[in-house]
């Protein structure tokens, strides 16, 4: 059974007090609502990740991701990050190739497939992050765009590697913009990910990689998205902010 997962993108949100004054309502409501077997991420700015997993110490039901890292393991980067200092706070995921560093740093296919693989050296589990534009989506390039996506950023990777990460797939139309693929719509391209993966691995591993939908995913929709056969949870952005609605996402699972 793939893991089902419901991760927080807090994206350039929140000051030091603010973030763990929401992550502690988030671990206090998961604690008294949460019943399945279903896993939460955090997604925080740099500056929480400390201290947030030290609140989160010997909790299970909830991880912390780093929404980026750089593809060095060390050196002369000013302002960047690594992969080895990230994982030394605790921290088990991190989020790669999200649309936004795509298009406003631009990150590309061959970057992030570097990014990949200095995240796994480090023990960290990447978010990996794909999806079209809307004109893309207009052209009827969608289906090609994530298959390049796929096959330049983590096809490289072994089995077992690949085994090591999670997919999102983002609708870049739909990212902050209240517009939500239908539901039909992101089954569509979840089942068409798993298909791409079965035919590049096996179909065990395609069935056992987690596949989350990020796109505007909020309590209304959730429900309906996560039904979807291929959809095994979602990466949440504005309502990750709010404790009630992102734990309701996750209640979805329960």
């Amino acid at each position: 059974m793939r893991k089902k997962i419901v991760a927080g993108n807090w994206k350039m949100n929140l000051d030091y007090n603010e973030g763990l004054s929401l992550f502690s309502e988030i671990i206090n409501m998961i604690k008294d609502e949460v019943t399945g077997k279903q896993e939460a991420i955090v997604c925080s700015p740099f500056i929480h990740l400390h201290s947030l997993a030290q609140l989160a110490k010997g909790y299970n039901k909830i991880s912390l991701g780093a929404q980026n890292a750089h593809q060095a393991e060390s050196g002369a980067y000013t302002g960047e990050i690594s992969a080895k200092m990230i994982r030394s706070v605790g921290v088990a995921y991190v989020i790669l190739g999200h649309s936004e560093r795509r298009q406003y740093f631009g990150e590309t296919n061959e970057l992030l497939a570097k990014k990949t693989d200095t995240a796994l050296k480090n023990e960290l589990k990447p978010i990996f992050c794909i999806g079209e534009t809307l004109q893309e989506r207009e052209a009827n390039k969608h289906f090609d765009v994530i298959k390049s996506q796929m096959a330049e950023g983590v096809f490289h990777l072994d089995a077992a590697q690949f085994g090591k990460l999670v997919i999102a797939y983002e609708p870049v139309w739909a990212i902050g913009t209240g517009v939500t693929a239908s539901s039909a719509q992101a089954q569509e391209i979840h089942a068409f990910i798993r298909k791409e993966i079965a035919a590049k691995y096996s179909q065990q591993v395609a069935d056992d990689t987690t596949i989350l939908y990020g796109g505007s995913c909020n309590p209304t929709n959730a429900p309906e998205l996560f039904a979807q056969p291929d959809i095994d949870g979602g990466l949440i952005g504005g309502a990750s902010l709010k404790s009630r609605d992102f734990v309701d996402i996750l209640k979805v699972f329960n």
